[in-house]
């Protein structure tokens, strides 16, 4: 894989998040000179002040006038947009935009394995790294899952599998990334605030195997819109998993789990719940497959793995009733999934920031709804949805007010589903925030 020299080259790190206190520090190890550009004040930290004694220098603005021709790269925090100042001033520049990710990566010379996609990307990470786990192999994860690369780069050798889920934003940055296996799980139109159109979205998702070659694999998955237009684009040999169509290395007939053509295991043996997750399923085998783990590992961590926290993620029993936290529902396509994964009586509570999103796409999937819980700026939305569909509403303030509502409407054999189908910044810092507080809502009032 061709990658960029940083040694003795000016470069400035704008975002002082964790991913750019990652890249300042790796970039001060690899002999760059480091400039770091921050829309507010800086938090004086240990690596603050570690960094200025090394001669890194700090700006507490983000003005278009500290960068200048005399910088060799851009390294900018994943979430900020291309269309702010100074990003823009680089790209006038010539200058190269990289993620932080790309700095990390100019060190590591092992096996490359990234996951992208628009949904499932955590839970199928998490699933491959499992199974190489119990495979024997060894393997460390990082990039979008939560741990920069940079991070963790130091501690891989060139035997070291290296995991990365990748977001569209990171992918971005990327411009040299040639994983050696690659996987993109589907393609929704998401972040289009972000990217502009969805033809940007999907050319941002095509960069994980843009630069991979004839000895490297690309998976897809059969059953989406996108795959033919991407096997026909990329260089690399294409391998595909589906729900529908048996022959893909990762196949299912409804009942069993086919690898390879060989019937591995009933579905009912696996833990996961949900059409969605049986894709995720789909995808992590074909990878698990293609990276060399054997059946049996596969089929260990199936039978145990509960999921990653937020998503659909089973939490307990209690009096019959099962409860599940789905705070990373974030889109009408993650709800729809998880309303789709139950057909016992559900108590759905949902609701958050307001993005424009026609929640009536939401009206074929309430078959087995028994009351709606509505809470957060897509409240009234949500009511309206629940009137059309006529079931029982009731409005709340937040998913923690849901809590004893929904415990007290809820009845042996019901499931209590937090799916929002929106994201969570109108009454929360993030997604797992809102999932946390409603778990810690439901261990206070049942006293677990």
């Amino acid at each position: 894989m061709k990658t960029q020299d940083f040694n003795n080259k000016k470069v400035m790190v704008f975002g002082w998040a964790r991913s750019g206190k990652a890249a300042a520090k790796r970039l001060v190890a690899l002999g760059s000179k480091v400039t770091v550009v921050n829309g507010g004040d800086f938090q004086e930290d240990s690596l603050y002040r570690q960094l200025l004694a090394e001669g890194v220098i700090f700006i507490a603005h983000d003005s278009p006038e500290s960068l200048d021709a005399s910088f060799a790269y851009l390294i900018k925090n994943p979430g900020i947009r291309y269309d702010t100042a100074l990003v823009e001033k680089a790209q006038s520049l010539d200058i190269p935009v990289l993620s932080e990710v790309e700095v990390a990566l100019s060190s590591f010379h092992g096996r490359l394995i990234t996951v992208t996609g628009s949904n499932g990307k955590t839970t199928t990470t998490s699933l491959i790294r499992d199974m190489l786990i119990a495979d024997g192999q060894s393997v460390i994860t990082a990039g979008n899952i939560g741990t920069p690369v940079s991070e963790v780069v130091d501690d891989l050798s060139a035997d070291d599998t290296l995991l990365l889920e990748l977001s569209s934003f990171q992918l971005m940055g990327l411009p040299d990334i040639q994983p050696d296996i690659a996987l993109i799980t589907n393609i929704f139109a998401n972040h289009l605030d972000y990217h502009g159109t969805r033809e940007n979205y999907v050319a941002a998702k095509f960069q994980i195997t843009k630069n991979q070659s004839s000895n490297q694999m690309l998976v897809l998955n059969a059953d989406g819109q996108d795959t033919n237009s991407f096997a026909a684009k990329t260089r690399a040999q294409v391998m595909t998993f589906s729900r529908k169509t048996i022959g893909s290395i990762s196949s299912t007939d409804g009942q069993d789990l086919i690898i390879d053509d060989n019937h591995l295991m009933a579905l009912t043996a696996i833990k996961l719940v949900g059409p969605h997750n049986l894709e995720n399923i789909l995808a992590a085998t074909t990878v698990a497959k293609l990276a060399g783990v054997g059946d049996q590992a596969i089929k260990q961590v199936l039978k145990i793995f509960g999921g990653v926290p937020h998503r659909l993620q089973y939490l307990f029993t209690n009096n019959g009733i099962q409860f599940y936290n789905d705070s990373k529902a974030t889109d009408i396509e993650a709800t729809q999934t998880a309303l789709n994964s139950f057909e016992q009586p559900t108590i759905w509570l949902g609701g958050g920031l307001d993005r424009g999103d026609d929640l009536m796409r939401l009206l074929p999937n309430l078959k087995h709804v028994k009351v709606v819980i509505a809470f957060g700026e897509t409240q009234q939305k949500i009511v309206a949805l629940a009137r059309e569909a006529h079931k029982p509403i009731i409005t709340v303030l937040d998913a923690e007010h849901a809590v004893p509502v929904a415990l007290q409407l809820a009845e042996s054999g019901d499931v209590v589903l937090l799916s929002p189908a929106a994201a969570s910044w109108d009454q929360y810092q993030s997604f797992e925030e809102r999932g946390d507080k409603y778990v810690a809502e439901l261990k206070k009032v049942l006293r677990l």
